[in-house]
Order: structure tokens, then C-alpha cells, then sequence
């Protein structure tokens, strides 16, 4: 049984879905295990993770919008406002969301469906730097 971590740095354009299968992909790839548990977690109260479709955008622009209706910024909304009016909104989002993923590795690959990707899910408009740490147990 092995053990092995990585902290994978994205750069997210602002609120939204940003792919990080490939650079997971890869990483887990270079570790040369065939089977174990790989354990995604994103370091950030203002963002989250999502398993979600990967071949159709509008699901992705769908998931937004209904973000954006469920935790709408508005102003005297929230108490809550130390960052601007996205600060809250943010916040509700991840926590309805996820902020940690565990996914097998069977025969040396994620064990994702056809249409699956992972996503780190922005909740702030802005750019931001986020870390997402990869943690993989197998052989």
C-alpha cells in the first residue's frame, strides 16, 4: 500500500465550473498505481467541487444559473457582506455543494463514467487562485 499527495494550484477566470480532470488525470497517472481511492479536497470556503457532465456546456451554464437564483447577491440580503455582496452567496453555494470528492481507481484510471468530469466550482466572480490537494491510497 502506497500513499501520495499533491496540491494542484488552478486558476479559476472567475464564478463558474473550470475542468480540472486532465491535470487529476495526469497526476494520478504519474503515480503508477493500478488500484486505491483517490481523495480530492479543495481548500476554500468560497468554492466547491462538482462531478458533473462534461460533453454539453448548457448543463454547466445551467448549474450556474440556478446557483445564482438560489443564492442570489443582493445587497442587505446577508449579514455577512465583509467581502462585497458575493461574499455570502459564496459561501451557501459551497455549502450546498462539495468541497471534498473520493473517487476509485480501478486498473490504473479514475474510475469516471463516459460523461463525467471534475469541476472546481468558483462562487466568486473575481479570478481567484485555489488549491485543490489530491490525495491517493493504492498499489
Amino acid at each position: 500500500m502506497r500513499q501520495a499527495v499533491h496540491t494542484l494550484e488552478i486558476a479559476t477566470p472567475g464564478r463558474g465550473l473550470t475542468d480540472v480532470t486532465r491535470p487529476t488525470r495526469a497526476w494520478v497517472d504519474a503515480q503508477g498505481m493500478a488500484e486505491g481511492l483517490l481523495t480530492v479536497f479543495c481548500r476554500h470556503t468560497s468554492a466547491s467541487l462538482l462531478i458533473q457532465e462534461n460533453a454539453d456546456p448548457d448543463v454547466r451554464a445551467d448549474l450556474e444559473a440556478f446557483f445564482a437564483r438560489l443564492a442570489p447577491e443582493q445587497a442587505g440580503l446577508y449579514r455577512h457582506d465583509a467581502e462585497g455582496p458575493d461574499d455570502m452567496p459564496a459561501h451557501i453555494r459551497a455549502a450546498l455543494t462539495q468541497t471534498q470528492l473520493s473517487i476509485p481507481l480501478v486498473g490504473g484510471r479514475l474510475a469516471l463514467g463516459t460523461w463525467q468530469g471534475i469541476y472546481l466550482f468558483e462562487h466568486r466572480p473575481r479570478p481567484h487562485a485555489r488549491e485543490l490537494v489530491l490525495h491517493l491510497i493504492g498499489g
